[in-house]
């Protein structure tokens, strides 16, 4: 499943209270679609590492009270009625958690109680791991606890991510560059012993790499550190490229005899610039750059122009554009 469509599951079973494990390879943004699901349904979340906890910890500590009996404080990270009413427990890394870590996690999921604990009534339990084929720390979940949770698998998309990366101030030129080599988005083999490998979680990496202004003695070993040998020699590449483009405000001062780009890679660069900074004020500027571009960049600047401000599509400009290239637009 994409990354939209796991958001779409989660909703409808956080609705009614169904307790999920979503599985998917390093780096694939498991722990950020749920925390993104939370933020958009108003959710408290307590991001629970299970690998990091002991089989006690879930029960928390006993106390005597005054007529003598032991009774059990639960954990501070266990929500209680004076919490926010609606929630989700993420319970992340569950299966690299230890078989006792898990028998404790199998009770709070399949009663919603611990011992005396209870969990309130509008808290969801959510899990996540990573596969036994992708070679991480991972036990072998128990029957009984997987038959009491659903599972969908999340694999990485480009589309998905880019749509992501528009409102979370990734860069242009990595989104540029992924648009151009979209099977490195997630380029992970289990079989090969890499330290650093390339996937939605170290391309932001290299984005606040980027941001951060390595001299340029240093860029490629950080690259490579980050998405690997192979990513970070295409990148560098890349970068090569980018640098060498007319500026954005170039093009939109003179998009008539601004430079077109010749190499595929530029042309994805160019359009990935220009599309950032789509706005009434600058239609007109990028469809007159748009009519001297290949059709399929044209239109891909468009498109993207109008995933940046939705409202352009109602711009005289626009329209004389769309009816031209009505043929191969959209």
């Amino acid at each position: 499943m994409t990354p939209s469509q796991i958001v779409s599951a989660l909703n409808s079973l956080l609705s009614i209270r169904q307790p999920v494990f979503i599985w998917g390879a390093p780096g694939v943004g498991k722990s950020q679609i749920v925390a993104q699901v939370a933020q958009a349904r108003g959710l408290a979340l307590r991001d629970i590492r299970a690998v990091l906890l002991d089989p006690v910890d879930l029960r928390g500590l006993p106390r005597i009270t005054e007529q003598g009996l032991s009774v059990w404080c639960p954990p501070a990270f266990l929500p209680t009625p004076s919490d926010p009413q609606e929630g989700i427990i993420f319970l992340d890394e569950l299966n690299a958690a230890p078989p006792l870590v898990q028998a404790a996690c199998y009770q709070l999921i399949l009663d919603r109680a611990i011992g005396e604990y209870r969990l309130p009534d509008g808290w969801s339990i959510v899990a996540a791991g990573n596969r036994e084929k992708d070679k991480a720390v991972s036990y072998r979940m128990p029957s009984a606890l997987a038959n009491r949770l659903v599972h969908p698998e999340c694999d990485a998309h480009l589309d998905d991510w880019l749509s992501w990366a528009q409102g979370a101030g990734i860069r242009a030129e990595v989104c540029a560059f992924l648009r151009f080599r979209p099977r490195l988005l997630h380029d992970f083999d289990p079989l090969k012993a890499e330290k650093a490998f390339a996937s939605p979680r170290s391309w932001e990496f290299v984005s606040r790499i980027l941001d951060a202004r390595p001299h340029a003695d240093v860029e490629y070993e950080l690259f490579q550190g980050t998405v690997g040998s192979a990513g970070a020699a295409e990148f560098m590449g890349f970068l090569s490229v980018w640098r060498e483009l007319p500026t954005v405000d170039e093009v939109l001062s003179s998009p008539a005899s601004a430079m077109v780009p010749l190499e595929p890679a530029a042309l994805y660069a160019m359009c990935e610039a220009l599309s950032l900074r789509a706005s009434a004020e600058t239609i007109e500027a990028l469809t007159a750059y748009a009519e001297r571009l290949p059709s399929e960049f044209g239109v891909l600047l468009m498109r993207d122009a109008v995933c940046q401000d939705t409202d352009l599509v109602h711009t005289e400009p626009f329209s004389r554009w769309a009816d031209k290239h009505a043929a191969v637009r959209m």
